[in-house]
């Protein structure tokens, strides 16, 4: 595409937004361009020899009312040690939401455990914790709620349920750094917390991730599984456990470290602009309603800024179509997550190891998500100014008189 026709919209006008969003992740500081230069010369380049890892891990263990991180190579890993460490075994269920990104799921297959799929509240797109009270069986071993978007779950729900049955909670707040429930800092409210710095992620380092605990036993337990089975102020070849080295690198902490200070004035630029996105479009738009709320998120990440989309007010015309059309005008947006349980692949897999005497239902609000309820603007979008703002609105408006 040249770039003059990056300017055109589908109709073939000039499009609303000429000028780029900010880039994600944005250009590097000097601070983290010294650190990643101290770690070269240093010659100090893994987790067992440099001490970044450990300050980065105190730092954003802290960040979230937790006393213990433990730094590992990804998010979907980081989920994978905190159920091996919660003591799920192969042949135990998880449950996890059926519209998060396919990792919650797979994370927990990789452990040899079954995913259960949970629906999710058509309003807030977050899990629903009376499916998650359905779907609880014997086997049932952990509850992996996702803090979807940057918007803390329904965690006091989620908890009570927790506790009535005797499973341990693992947050999957892999979009959430910095977001709070009701004051408290996800990742702090179950028994553990997951995150990610991948490279879209709030905190970033290409890839990455974290747990969080404020338990010491499971803080040992996903430390030595992440390495090599070792434990905290051990002998380099004592393994009281099997591990795998699952470490982060001295690196990425030198990447992220420095980011630790930018977050909270980042949080509060995404707060605002989404507020004021979210009533401009109120004001503007209907048929576009952004996804609720919810009270409890007294900090909300802003991951993404996801839409409700009507097409009836559109024209008839699809989500898909309303993606391709903003993007034409200029607006980072994607259409969003399949519904898991509608992925073919990963059914048939879930299928050949489950142990369920009956087949899961369709779970249907993820599904009418996925298949067109829901479309995402990016990020980029909540970190410019007011005029980037102002150009979600006008595309919207643009296309839906168009399609009117």
């Amino acid at each position: 595409m040249t770039a003059t026709e990056q300017h055109l919209a589908i109709d073939g006008g000039d499009a609303v937004r000429q000028a780029p969003y900010p880039r994600w992740p944005p250009a590097a500081t000097s601070e983290q361009e010294r650190l990643i230069l101290e770690v070269l010369r240093s010659g100090k380049w893994g987790a067992t020899q440099g001490r970044y890892v450990d300050q980065f891990a105190t730092r954003f263990a802290q960040l979230h009312d937790s006393r213990h991180g433990v730094c590992i190579a990804n998010g979907t890993l980081a989920l994978s040690v905190g159920l091996r460490a919660l003591g799920v075994r192969p042949g135990d269920e998880v449950i996890v939401p059926a519209y998060t990104f396919i990792a919650t799921a797979t994370a927990a297959m990789l452990i040899g455990a079954t995913p259960v799929f949970a629906d999710i509240d058509p309003a807030t797109l977050l899990i629903d914790p009376a499916s998650v009270d359905a779907l609880i069986t014997p086997r049932t071993r952990a509850i992996v709620p996702v803090h979807l978007a940057g918007c803390p779950a329904d965690m006091g729900r989620l908890v009570a349920i927790a506790r009535r049955h005797g499973i341990p909670i693992l947050e999957d707040a892999a979009q959430a750094h910095a977001a709070r429930y009701e004051g408290r800092a996800v990742g702090s409210i179950g028994e553990m917390g997951a995150f990610s710095f991948q490279t879209s992620k709030n905190l970033s380092a290409g890839e990455g991730g974290a747990l969080v605990t404020s338990n010491e036993a499971l803080f040992v337990k996903a430390w030595s599984l992440h390495n090599v089975g070792r434990v905290p102020g051990g002998e380099w070849y004592q393994h009281e456990g099997v591990g795998w080295n699952l470490r982060l690198t001295e690196f990425q902490a030198a990447v992220l470290l420095p980011q630790l200070d930018l977050l909270p004035e980042m949080v509060q630029r995404r707060e605002r602009a989404a507020a004021y996105l979210a009533r401009r479009i109120t004001e503007e738009v209907e048929g576009a309603a952004p996804a609720s709320r919810p009270a409890w998120a007294s900090t909300h990440a802003w991951h993404l800024f996801v839409l409700r989309y009507d097409a009836k007010l559109f024209g008839g015309r699809s989500r898909d179509d309303a993606v391709r059309a903003l993007a034409a005008e200029g607006i980072p947006c994607d259409e969003g997550y399949v519904s898991l349980d509608a992925i073919p692949a990963l059914v048939a897999e879930i299928a050949s190891v489950a142990r369920r005497d009956r087949t899961p239902e369709p779970c249907v609000a993820s599904r009418a998500a996925a298949d067109g309820a829901v479309l995402w603007i990016r990020q980029q979008v909540l970190l410019g100014d007011e005029e980037g703002l102002e150009d979600v609105v006008r595309a919207l408006v643009k296309i839906q008189r168009r399609w009117g």
